[in-house]
């Protein structure tokens, strides 16, 4: 994204969303990377869940996390 990601207004909502709910962490870092969230299940249960962020500041869902992790079957040893 790099310097395109200052011009887009869903960078802007995200960013003031985060400081009016008191977000203070570490500003510090190249800050050009997107993140990512996956959940994996054992074996060949693969991925159950994924979230790209797909511009600065998206979060991902916790109840789907939540959901996705409950799916999670323990492997057979």
């Amino acid at each position: 994204m790099m310097f395109s990601g200052f011009f887009r207004f869903g960078v802007w909502q995200n960013f003031f969303r985060a400081w009016k709910s008191g977000y203070s962490g570490n500003l510090e870092g190249e800050g050009f990377t997107l993140g990512g969230v996956y959940v994996i299940g054992a074996g060949r249960q693969g991925v159950l869940l994924e979230h790209r962020e797909k511009e600065f500041g998206d979060k991902v869902s916790l109840p789907a996390v939540l959901e996705a992790a409950d799916k999670i079957k323990p492997q057979a040893s």
